[in-house]
């Protein structure tokens, strides 16, 4: 009996080593044609690789080294000064800064403001166009988009004239009424510089939510037509529903955009005295920068971008869970 025992252990052994042998899966071989096709994508992305990695890696990679650095000056000043390890000293200092904290805080507010105004306005322009009996769509998505084609600086110095108060045909309409508004004071700065975003990009975001309109299949519209739905209640009930996913996409997109809010900003600063050289964040690290203090401004430049990163994801992953973006 201790024999078969002894035989059968053996034999059980044997078949254990045995499996993952048989288990294991055939390589699969290339043939010269997948090769080739392997070969051919790799050559065609290597250029777009290369460049990406250069202009955008590499910068993000050498701005977050240089954020840990300080240059150290000893004496009068007058020496060579050495670049010592400072750890979080710099992120320290810039959530310290009041006027960086600012700066943030403004680029927040104008996008919780602004933002959904702009997108308001151009859903609604995509719905009318969109309408069946909407006439010249061709002419007035030109119209609509042309704030667009235009250069952000060239129009930032047109609304700049616009909004002086030696020149500015609205300052001379309020005062008709016995107002006098200057729109480059104060707050209202703020509302000038969301003006102007919402009259360049409302006709971008247009055509984005227009291209999904019509992506949309007919037979739903007629669907809900023969039940009895038509009209606005068409339009809510059921192209909204279903441009959710562009909504959500021109919105990020407009999360990323306000927070790198710079050239109307800069080119305002001319004429407005609110708008100081630390009005957003990216002018806040460009200050920095200006002044020499390169290591802190790529502290707050990697701070902006942490911002950005979590308020753009932070609202999809919010869409997410409340089931927007199905």
């Amino acid at each position: 009996m201790a024999d078969a025992d002894e035989g059968s252990t053996l034999t059980i052994n044997t078949v254990e080593q045995e499996l993952p042998r048989t288990r294991r899966k055939p390589k699969v071989r290339r043939s010269p044609a997948g090769r080739r096709r392997t070969l051919s994508a790799i050559s065609f992305l290597s250029p777009f690789g290369l460049l990406f990695a250069a202009m955008m890696l590499a910068p993000i990679g050498y701005a977050l080294y240089e954020s840990f650095f300080k240059l150290h000056r000893s004496g009068l000043g007058l020496s060579q000064p050495t670049k010592t390890f400072a750890g979080l000293a710099n992120y320290t200092t810039a959530l310290q800064d009041g006027n960086f904290l600012r700066s943030i805080l403004r680029v927040l507010l104008l996008g919780v403001v602004q933002v959904p105004v702009m997108l308001g306005i151009a859903l609604l322009l995509a719905l009318l166009l969109d309408s069946p009996s909407a006439r010249f769509k061709r002419v007035f998505q030109v119209i609509f988009f042309l704030p667009f084609a235009m250069p952000g600086a060239i129009a930032a110095i047109m609304w700049s004239f616009l909004y002086a108060p030696s020149v500015s045909p609205f300052t001379a309409a309020f005062k008709h009424l016995g107002m006098n508004v200057d729109f480059l004071s104060g707050g209202l700065a703020l509302v000038s510089i969301g003006n102007m975003l919402t009259w360049a990009w409302t006709g971008y975001n247009m055509l984005i939510l227009y291209s999904a309109l019509q992506a949309i299949p007919g037979e739903l519209a007629e669907a809900a037509v023969m039940d009895g739905c038509s009209g606005w209640r068409l339009a809510w009930h059921v192209k909204i529903p279903l441009l959710r996913p562009a909504l959500i996409l021109t919105t990020i997109f407009s999360i990323i955009g306000t927070a790198q809010l710079y050239t109307e900003p800069a080119i305002l600063q001319r004429e407005a005295a609110a708008v100081t050289s630390t009005y957003t964040p990216i002018m806040a690290a460009q200050y920095a920068a200006n002044t020499g203090n390169y290591n802190s401004a790529a502290a707050e430049s990697v701070i902006l971008a942490v911002f950005t990163f979590v308020a753009s994801f932070g609202f999809m992953k919010f869409t997410q869970r409340r089931g927007l973006g199905a």
